[in-house]
């Protein structure tokens, strides 16, 4: 009897232990008057909703059953709780309100934020591929990290005499006195920017200049026809300026002379006829 009584006892130890794992209300926690019943609206956390309305507010929400949870204060059926298998090792116990945590084994890494599957870690000078597995870094590159991608060694020596060493699968280069080598080769300036002012400048200063010599060359004509005085052109014309008249002026001229040299050469007959009588 003292048996059957003991046996009884540790299954209802485990039952109430069982239904309050994270367990701290039940039924639900805000509701709302309907004529005569209520209506919820959230259950407590790591209760289900059984119905949304009735007389009592503790008979709408149930707690999840071992082994489920939920994180929806309304949802209807609680989530079966994940197990951890394979390369999967226990984190952290599921509860009503989280579902089980899971992490690796060693050498192992979670292949996502829910760790529902592990994959190989990459040690340095590797890197992860699709599948799920590890690489050497390729040529030119290297990785100085733990599972993550490699990357082009880009610290590049101005001399080979300034190479301290030389970079790996794991390693960039390392240079000597790669400040002093960088002061070699320093960068232009951009000049772009100051171009344009400088030419505006420059063909104002022309237009300028080309301005003021147009002004003073036309203020000097100004000038020099004010000094000069206007002088009057006499023309003299002949009576006629049609042919004939000039033609018979000078016959009337030739005749003149003719009938003088006439009248002299009469006179000096006669006094040579005198003379012979």
């Amino acid at each position: 009897m003292a048996a059957i009584l003991w046996v009884m006892g540790l299954s209802l130890l485990m039952q109430a232990c069982s239904g309050s794992v994270g367990q701290t209300d039940r039924g639900c926690v805000q509701w709302r008057q309907s004529g005569n019943d209520v209506c919820c609206d959230s259950c407590y956390p790591g209760n289900r909703l059984v119905t949304p309305c009735g007389p009592s507010p503790k008979d709408l929400c149930t707690p999840c059953e071992p082994g489920t949870f939920t994180k929806n204060s309304l949802e209807r059926r609680c989530t079966r709780c994940t197990q951890c298998v394979g390369a999967q090792v226990l984190q952290k116990e599921c509860t009503a309100t989280r579902d089980t945590q899971c992490g690796c084994k060693e050498g192992l890494l979670c292949g996502n934020s829910q760790c529902s599957f592990c994959v190989t870690k990459c040690g340095k000078g590797e890197e992860p591929t699709k599948e799920r597995t590890c690489r050497p870094c390729p040529e030119g590159t290297f990785n100085d990290q733990i599972h993550q991608m490699c990357k082009p060694r880009k610290t590049m020596c101005p001399n080979p005499d300034q190479i301290l060493s030389v970079g790996d699968a794991s390693n960039d280069n390392v240079c000597s006195n790669i400040s002093i080598g960088s002061t070699h080769n320093p960068k232009r300036p951009d000049t772009t920017d100051h171009s344009w002012p400088l030419a505006i400048s420059v063909v104002t200063i022309i237009a300028l200049l080309s301005l003021c010599i147009i002004i003073t060359a036309a203020v000097k004509v100004l000038q020099k026809r004010e000094k000069t005085p206007d002088k009057k052109i006499q023309i003299i014309r002949p009576p006629s300026d049609e042919p004939q008249t000039l033609i018979a002026v000078e016959c009337s001229f030739h005749e003149a002379q003719q009938e003088q040299g006439s009248s002299e050469s009469l006179n000096s007959k006669d006094s040579s006829e005198r003379l012979i009588a």
